[in-house]
């Protein structure tokens, strides 16, 4: 069955195997039909000059004197040139002293003297007699060798013959000597190309017979050959949206699929992120959403609370009514300062260009100073900036990342006590600005989830004291958008320092 199955797709037209096939059959096909045809040519080439010496050698091997004789007009029954049946008849005469009669087998034979006068003096009754035109003698005459050339021409009746020039002699006539001209001798090529028909049906036999063993020996070779992409496919069968940590075997002994296969397992990769982000965002979607509609809630069901006291008559009353107008006003404030937050960080979510410039933060936290020390009150306030320290940022983007570091630890040291340390330092990629607190410290199990939003170690207290949670993850938003870091050092009971990292 599997094996029944395995031809099926390689009968289909569209399958990969089929194509392989088919196209390795035709470039087979159509190499063994080039070396058919050149063999074919070649072969008729070489057998026709092959023939055409062997006549050469036939007519050289006759004396001189023959031709004279037949030149001088000797009759049939003196010729030396004589047909088959004519041959075998005076084979049989006792004639006492006259030569022997000499037989070309296949040949009909004329004779052409200086002047290309054309003279037939041996013919086989089946062909007919090719006689060329005088001037055509006179050039070949003019050639003065032995070994003329031989021509392929048809006769009267359509045959095809092979044509044969010898030379003999290269003067005048001599009686003494022999005759001296042009011996033309013709004979049928259909033997010769009977012989390359046969060849080349036997060539045609043997390939399609090594064909067919070929093909059935690479029928195997092509199925293990396709078992890596045979692999590749059913992995890629069990791959859906909620299966992305298949991968394909990328060492497989072929170097291409052994390459697709590492691709294919590094998109699974990042599309498996993707969707673990895409779920992660919508999580966090959903808990933003939450802690914004819980956020907002608690400011609003306070003013709503104090606007129902106020209508049932406590308006009429100075002192609650200050009192319910002060807690209103906070509750406003608290809100306004949430929905800045959130719109900066939908702002900052879109990555916003900012206007970097060259800029000194030692300046910079100078220029801070002062702001710092009032929203620092009683605690003690510590600057150790080094100077000419540069950087590439935004100025104002910046100030509010120090800001937010440096109101998070006034927050979580204590009022008289607290001690809040602001540092600089030159690094070799750009400036250091750390922020350290003697605070109560930040527990490991809270450090990485600082910089979530909403996220509030103490809820109750940061709720207190206005806090929603969203001023860390603004800081690290800007931050990360300048191209630094930004990490916490803390022990509990010892405080905490956030550590900013910016390019220079």
């Amino acid at each position: 069955m599997k094996t029944r199955g395995w031809l099926a797709a390689v009968l289909e037209t569209r399958s990969l195997k089929f194509q392989i096939l088919s196209r390795t059959l035709l470039v087979m096909s159509a190499l063994l039909l080039l070396i058919g045809v050149f063999q074919y040519v070649f072969m008729q080439q070489f057998m026709f000059q092959n023939k055409a010496e062997t006549i050469r050698n036939q007519l050289a091997a006759l004396p001189p004197n023959v031709w004279l004789r037949a030149e001088l007009g000797g009759d049939k029954s003196t010729s030396p040139f004589l047909p088959r049946q004519d041959f075998t008849r005076n084979n049989r005469q006792d004639n006492v002293g006259e030569g022997p009669r000499i037989f070309v087998p296949d040949l009909t034979i004329a004779l052409i003297d200086d002047k290309g006068t054309y003279k037939l003096v041996s013919s086989q009754d089946e062909q007919s007699t090719l006689e060329l035109g005088k001037e055509e003698y006179v050039r070949i005459l003019q050639k003065r060798t032995k070994k003329q050339e031989h021509l392929i021409m048809k006769d009267s009746k359509g045959n095809e013959q092979l044509i044969v020039f010898h030379q003999i002699g290269g003067g005048e006539p001599d009686h003494s000597r022999g005759y001296q001209g042009l011996i033309q001798a013709s004979t049928s090529t259909a033997p010769i190309k009977d012989v390359l028909l046969r060849q080349l049906l036997t060539f045609l036999f043997l390939s399609m017979l090594a064909m067919v063993i070929g093909l059935l020996g690479f029928l195997p070779v092509l199925r293990r050959t396709l078992v890596p992409l045979s692999n590749l496919v059913d992995t890629v069968k069990s791959i859906d949206s909620g299966n992305l940590n298949e991968r394909f075997p990328d060492h497989q002994g072929q170097a291409e699929m052994d390459r697709l296969a590492t691709s294919f397992n590094s998109m699974l990769e990042r599309l498996e992120f993707s969707f673990e982000a895409e779920k992660e965002a919508k999580e966090q979607m959903r808990r933003f959403a939450a802690d914004a509609s819980h956020e907002l809630r608690t400011p609003l069901t306070s003013i709503h609370g104090f606007l129902e006291v106020l209508l049932r008559g406590a308006y009429q009353q100075p002192e609650p009514l200050l009192k319910a107008l002060k807690s209103m006003h906070g509750e406003s404030i608290r809100i306004n300062k949430l929905v800045e937050d959130l719109l900066l960080l939908a702002r900052l979510d879109r990555t916003p260009s900012f206007h970097k410039t060259e800029v000194a933060m030692d300046d910079v936290l100078h220029e801070m100073e002062h702001q710092l020390r009032l929203l620092a009150g009683e605690r003690s306030v510590t600057f150790l900036l080094e100077p000419e320290t540069q950087c590439h940022c935004d100025p104002d983007k910046i100030k509010q990342v120090i800001l937010n570091l440096f109101h998070n630890a006034v927050q979580h040291t204590h009022s008289e006590t607290g001690e809040v340390r602001v540092s600089l330092m030159k690094t070799d990629a750009g400036a250091e600005i750390a922020v350290r607190d003697n605070g109560p410290g930040i527990a490991p199990e809270h450090i990485a989830h600082l910089f979530d939003r909403f996220y509030r170690i103490d809820s109750s207290r940061a709720r207190r004291s206005g806090g929603a949670g969203l001023g860390l993850s603004i800081t690290r938003s800007i931050v990360e958008l300048h191209g630094g870091t930004i990490h916490v050092e803390s022990s509990v009971g010892e405080g905490s320092a956030f550590i900013v990292r910016l390019p220079r």
